[in-house]
């Protein structure tokens, strides 16, 4: 009877063993426990046997897609070192040149219409005496006129004169040109006047 227990121990033993190996290597079995007829000391034991995947042994590791994560960082670190440095590098480029300012032209000068000088006109018959002057140019402006000749025959005239000469050079000089009023009383010495300052004045024009 224990012969015939064991020998059914060990064919239960090695068809489970043999389930065993036909199964997935993916995962570690269940221990497989067959009841082991006592020996001849009168005791009783259990035989198991384990099985273990041939392939299974080391877990996957994420080495594979660490990798590609650390190289994926690495090239973006890169690229904004490199952004980073070609905008240093066009911050730092020297601005241009400004382009030199042209030179102010210098404003013309002013100029009047006579030129400097002392100019003499032409002595003008006035029916009481000759009327002649000189045209005095400062600047380019007629700034003075003198009388060289003036009818001074008789009393009268000469203080007719003296009171019209002054106003007829004040005029001209404001005027700048030789077309003054006629003032009355000196009628004659104010045509005679006006020619021969207009004549002074042809010889000054600039």
């Amino acid at each position: 009877m224990k012969k015939f227990l064991i020998s059914l121990g060990l064919i239960a033993a090695s068809a489970a063993y043999m389930i065993f190996m036909n199964q997935g290597s993916a995962s570690v079995g269940p221990s497989v426990a067959a009841p082991v007829a006592a020996g001849s000391g009168g005791s009783s034991g259990t035989l198991a046997f384990t099985g273990a995947s041939s392939s299974g042994s080391n877990p996957p590791t994420g080495g594979s897609g660490a990798s590609s994560g650390t190289s994926g960082t690495s090239q973006s670190a890169t690229q904004q070192a490199n952004t980073g440095t070609q905008s240093k590098t066009q911050k730092s480029a020297p601005a241009p040149a400004p382009a030199p300012a042209p030179a102010p032209t210098p404003a013309p000068k002013p100029q009047g219409q006579y030129n400097d000088g002392t100019y003499t006109g032409g002595a003008v018959d006035a029916y009481y005496g000759m009327v002649q002057v000189e045209a005095i140019v400062q600047g380019g402006k007629l700034t003075d006129v003198k009388f060289l000749q003036y009818p001074n025959s008789h009393s009268t005239s000469v203080y007719i004169n003296e009171q019209a000469m002054p106003y007829l050079t004040q005029e001209a000089v404001a005027a700048q040109s030789a077309n003054v009023n006629i003032i009355s009383g000196a009628t004659f010495t104010s045509e005679g006047f006006q020619q021969s300052l207009a004549s002074a004045l042809s010889q000054a024009k600039a």
